[in-house]
């Protein structure tokens, strides 16, 4: 109510004075009106001629009249301007009364301030500054929000750096196991291209066996080649061979049916013989009987005779000779049919020989063309595994780089836990209500 009371007397005082105040600068501007009327009406009168007299003395009657009004106006305005100065005056006097008051009342709520928030200074943002209605009232509510927000924070990094150092634990073990994985890793990528630096050197043997496998396969179809070609030629010695046998036979065949007509004949020529010795020896008992006359005719008989045995005898030689022809003539046919059975049997196997190499001419050129492409995809894998070689070689250099890289952070972790404690040792001596 006090403040209401004073605060009202001090806005009548200021209508007071700012009534002062514009009554003095009306009365001054009435007075520099009068004042110029008063310059235009000199010069009026002392710059034109006057068109008559009478002119001239109504502007003397009327400056007359205007000099009294305007001393008039000018003392007003000097009273209420020295009034209006007093009350001025007056008002400052009344304004450093109630500044000294005020200063006096802030020192005061300053103090009262500095000393609810003196634990403030160690660390108890448990404490909460008083709120009025002078000055320190928003300073105070301020202050609460900034140690509110303190509270905050300060319960916001405690948790984070809790959260932080378990996080930096975990992160570490987390690390070592890395580390140690990575060493094993680069152990076994060291083995691995170990491994396939000696598959690389089997690879390029394998290429130089498969290479000298595909030139030798490339010989035996040549060789198999060469092999049908004097196959086919034996087949073709061996069916002239048959032929000729063939021919030969039939010429024995022919021999021997020429051996048994002479067998024939001889028969006959023998059977002729017989009744000749037969017809000889009658001849001779008849010139027996004849008696002296019959004696020339039993010579010719006699010689007759003798004819007859030695064309018997010959008879017998001749049909023994053609026994032995036939005999001779038959086992040379079954010998030339056995040998034509042979030489068929032998034109067969050569020909089953010569489809034989044939199929290895055929099995060899395939054999050759797969080969020739192992050996080229025995080659092309060896170039696939020194490229596999040299990427596992960058790999363990990689993995060698992640090792060290995972020790820098796990040295790095460990700063962050050690940070994380600082940091938590920081705020411990911040004192904090209940629930931050």
């Amino acid at each position: 109510m006090k403040g209401s009371r004073r605060s009202q007397q001090d806005d009548n005082h200021q209508d007071k004075q700012n009534v002062f105040g514009w009554v003095a600068i009306g009365f001054g501007a009435l007075s520099l009106i009068l004042i110029v009327l008063i310059i235009i009406g000199l010069f009026t009168g002392t710059e034109e001629q006057p068109l008559s007299l009478g002119i001239a003395d109504v502007n003397h009657a009327g400056l007359r009249f205007l000099l009294p009004i305007l001393l008039l106006f000018v003392v007003l305005a000097a009273i209420f301007w020295y009034l209006f100065i007093s009350s001025q005056s007056s008002e400052i006097q009344d304004i450093a009364i109630r500044q000294q008051m005020k200063e006096r009342q802030n020192q005061d709520a300053i103090l009262r301030l500095m000393d609810e928030l003196t634990d403030l200074s160690n660390g108890d943002l448990t404490v909460e500054a008083q709120v009025t209605e002078d000055f320190t009232g928003a300073i105070a509510d301020s202050v609460n929000y900034a140690i509110e927000s303190m509270r905050e924070l300060v319960g916001t990094i405690n948790r984070t750096s809790s959260r932080v150092s378990d996080a930096a634990n975990i992160t570490r073990f987390i690390a070592s196991d890395m580390q140690k994985s990575s060493i094993e890793q680069a152990e076994k990528i060291h083995s691995i291209t170990q491994t396939i630096g000696n598959m690389v050197g089997s690879l390029d043997r394998v290429a130089a066996s498969t290479t000298d496998s595909a030139e030798i396969a490339r010989n035996s179809v040549t060789i198999a080649q060469e092999g049908a070609k004097r196959v086919n030629d034996t087949i073709g010695g061996m069916n002239n061979i048959r032929e000729n046998i063939q021919e030969t036979s039939k010429r024995i065949k022919r021999l021997g049916e020429s051996s048994q007509e002479i067998g024939n004949i001889v028969e006959i020529i023998k059977g002729i013989t017989d009744q000749t010795n037969i017809l000889a020896l009658n001849a001779a008992i008849q010139a027996t009987s004849a008696g002296e006359a019959g004696r020339g005719f039993a010579v010719v008989a006699d010689e007759i005779q003798r004819l007859a045995e030695r064309s018997s005898n010959a008879t017998r030689r001749i049909e023994s000779l053609v026994k032995t022809i036939q005999t001779d003539t038959n086992e040379a046919i079954a010998s030339m049919e056995k040998s034509t059975r042979e030489v068929v049997t032998g034109a067969n196997i050569a020909e089953e020989a010569g489809m034989s190499l044939t199929r290895i001419q055929e099995v060899s050129t395939s054999l050759a063309l797969l080969i020739e492409k192992v050996s080229d995809s025995t080659r092309k894998v060896s170039s696939m595994a020194i490229n596999i070689s040299q990427d596992m070689s960058r790999i363990n250099d990689m993995a060698t780089t992640t090792s060290e890289n995972v020790i820098k952070t796990s040295d790095s972790i460990a700063n962050l836990s050690q940070l994380s404690s600082e940091l938590n040792d920081s705020v411990s001596g911040f004192k904090l209500p209940e629930g931050y």
